[in-house]
């Protein structure tokens, strides 16, 4: 029987690309859905995001499923990706400060305006564009080289990248973490979906992963 994985809507998710990148990744039922029993019963969790990370709370609240995400925090392998990955954090900056799941400790905070390239030129915020991933030991990675590169639009960032949960960094004018992971949980800022070969084998990894680290 294939593995279930619960893509979940709460309008604010790219969620078709991102349930279409998954059933493209390896053998498995991809439902999207904001029905709590159908998450709870589901192999699998993914929690998209797009936009602002207010805006995407009061959608997971809206329909009670921030209480889901905590529920089945730990006890089956759940990803966050670029504001899913955010909202998983204690608090963030954007839209005058948000109090958001505190699944990983610490905030989501705005890329500074000032920033210059290695050549004294500005640095664009929002960060857009392909950059690459400094990877630290995780099953999740895979199959993919260090260094390789991941498709990012982001203008706040996990910038703490000394914690012990960091799976990988990137750096855009300063160094932040483009990947966090506890045990049952892999988060990154970056789209996979959005990132050919290496996307792919990073959701193909994650339908193998047991949820350790």
């Amino acid at each position: 029987m294939k593995q279930q994985v619960a893509v979940l809507d709460y309008g604010c998710g790219n969620i078709h690309s991102v349930s279409k990148a998954i059933e493209n990744a390896g053998s498995c039922q991809v439902i999207v859905t904001s029905d709590a029993e159908v998450i709870l019963k589901s192999d699998r969790v993914v929690l998209p995001g797009v936009g602002a990370m207010g805006e995407c709370l009061r959608g997971l609240k809206k329909r009670s499923l921030d209480k889901v995400i905590k529920e089945i925090a730990g006890k089956k392998p759940l990803m966050g990706i670029c504001v899913g990955m955010q909202i998983l954090a204690d608090f963030g900056e954007e839209n005058s400060g948000v109090i958001a799941l505190g699944i990983f400790p610490g905030s989501i905070t705005a890329f500074p305006r000032n920033m210059l390239d290695m050549n004294g030129e500005p640095l664009r915020v929002p960060h857009m564009g392909w950059n690459q991933v400094k990877q630290n030991p995780h099953p999740i990675w895979r199959g993919i080289h260090d260094l390789s590169r991941f498709y990012f639009v982001h203008s706040f960032r996990y910038s703490d990248i000394t914690r012990n949960f960091v799976a990988g960094t990137c750096d855009h004018g300063q160094p932040f973490a483009a990947a966090l992971s506890i045990e049952g949980i892999f988060a990154v800022q970056f789209h996979p979906e959005k990132s050919h070969a290496n996307g792919l084998q990073l959701y193909a990894n994650f339908l193998h992963w047991d949820g350790s680290c």
